[in-house]
């Protein structure tokens, strides 16, 4: 799998379980009185998180991102919907280089 290609579906799986733990786990946690749901959320989005932030410091590396994008794609990991918009935006980019 192309570097492009593996940050393209860490990117949609980082978004898709912050939005997860955001809108159901959490919701499960405080008004169903289940925190295993957000433990077992919450284990797999930190996993993601942090290959999420490793890909973005090889793509840096390897010179497919520059300083601001790198950063940017960093910022839109700790907003809702923030890597869907980052890689609707950038997504085209990353695969032309």
């Amino acid at each position: 799998m192309s570097p492009e290609r593996r940050f393209h579906w860490i990117a949609y799986s980082e978004g898709a379980s912050f939005l997860i733990l955001l809108l159901v786990a959490m919701p499960l946690k405080y008004w169903a009185g289940l925190p295993m749901a957000t433990r077992v959320v919450g284990l797999l989005h930190g996993v993601l998180f942090v290959a999420y932030v490793v890909l973005i410091c090889e793509a840096l590396g390897a010179g497919r991102f520059n300083l601001r994008t790198a950063g940017l794609a960093f910022l839109a990991s700790l907003v809702p919907f923030g890597p869907f918009v980052f890689e609707h935006r950038y997504g085209a980019l990353t695969r032309e280089l």
